[in-house]
């Protein structure tokens, strides 16, 4: 047997009597987040596992990331999530901390009995014009030009967007602003949007639930909430020419071409990217946390979880239909951990010295 080789459940076991070790150590039992529903689903997923693992409960808030970029900035909150990045103009002035936790992609969602998944083909400029209200029914010639083959009814067309400040609008509204003129004229791109028709829903849950309601109906949801809910995708036609449907692979493609190691405050933007396979509505969500931390101990409770979610959380984040950052970006977020979170006292605040089991 190789000295330091160590069997992959002896090794879990140990990591999980460590991690438990350390959370009882520092007496923290609880930490708060709020903001982006983006990535909610797998949020949820990861602190189930975690409060199982360590007794650690990680309550984390669906509130849209205008919710959470305004608690983390009051300090309500532990952490903030946002899918629409500050610059880093605006993290120096609330001094406060950026970094991505994980990518994925926003799909545009159907009601039309009778099309199958994926089937319907949508450019980005027909998706603009059906949130414009230029399109309104869906056997629109413009549509039927790019679905020869499919049955469209002679149905109007009910348009949902969300009603909160949102991370996923941010997202999608800024794909529309980089594919058609007249959106970024008149609607532009913003976490909340005077929205030209439609009706409003809180969340990804509201706008999933709205538009499995009503036949005829299109909305925008991040792709978890499209797989968990069994939603009728569409498919895009991306910045290559090529309808490509919303997957682990494509939301990857995407992502491959970011340069977070120059992005200042990790300020990446993943929508309308370059790629045979990219999908075109593709984003990160960030954390957000205060420079200087007050409570040491629920700071570095909370950077554990972070540690154990990017290590240890990968599966999960798959099954979801989440990409999980690569190792080089997860070093580099932990490098910036080092250099910019401190206590009060200047003291860092990670790495820092774990207690053993």
């Amino acid at each position: 047997m190789r000295r330091g080789w160590m069997p992959a459940c002896t090794l879990a076991a140990v990591l999980a009597l460590a991690a438990i070790a350390v959370a009882a150590a520092a007496g923290v039992r609880q930490i708060n987040g709020a903001g982006a529903s983006f990535p909610y689903p797998l949020y949820s997923k990861w602190a189930a596992a975690y409060h199982e693992l360590t007794g650690v409960r990680v309550n984390y808030q669906s509130i849209g990331s205008g919710g959470g970029i305004r608690q983390i900035k009051a300090g309500t909150v532990d952490f903030g999530a946002t899918d629409a990045p500050l610059v880093k103009q605006e993290l120096d002035d609330a001094e406060l901390v950026q970094f991505p936790m994980v990518v994925g992609g926003v799909v545009p969602v159907v009601n039309l009995p009778g099309i199958t998944p994926g089937s319907l083909k949508l450019t980005g400029q027909a998706l603009a014009d059906i949130f414009l209200g230029k399109i309104t029914h869906w056997n629109d010639p413009a549509l039927k030009e790019l679905n020869p083959n499919l049955d469209l009814p002679a149905q109007p067309i009910r348009v949902v967007h969300r009603a909160d400040a949102s991370g996923t609008t941010w997202i999608f509204t800024d794909y529309l602003s980089k594919i058609s003129p007249v959106w970024k004229k008149t609607v532009g791109n913003a976490t909340a949007v005077d929205w030209p028709t439609g009706i409003a829903s809180k969340g990804n849950e509201g706008v999933a639930s709205y538009v499995e309601l009503m036949p005829g109906a299109i909305g925008y949801v991040e792709f978890a909430y499209a797989l968990q809910n069994q939603m009728n995708y569409v498919r895009l036609r991306n910045r290559a020419g090529h309808f490509v449907k919303p997957t682990l692979e494509t939301f990857q493609a995407a992502a491959a071409g970011a340069d977070w190691a120059h992005a200042p405050g990790f300020h990446v933007v993943l929508t309308n990217q370059p790629g045979d396979q990219s999908w075109p509505i593709s984003g990160a969500s960030f954390i957000l946390l205060h420079e200087t931390q007050q409570d040491v101990a629920t700071a570095r409770a909370l950077l554990d979880f972070f540690d154990w979610a990017f290590k240890q959380g990968d599966e999960m984040a798959k099954e979801l239909g989440y990409v999980p950052l690569p190792p080089s970006v997860v070093e580099l977020v932990e490098a910036a951990w080092a250099d910019n979170l401190h206590a009060a006292n200047g003291e860092a605040i990670w790495p820092h010295a774990k207690s053993s089991p």
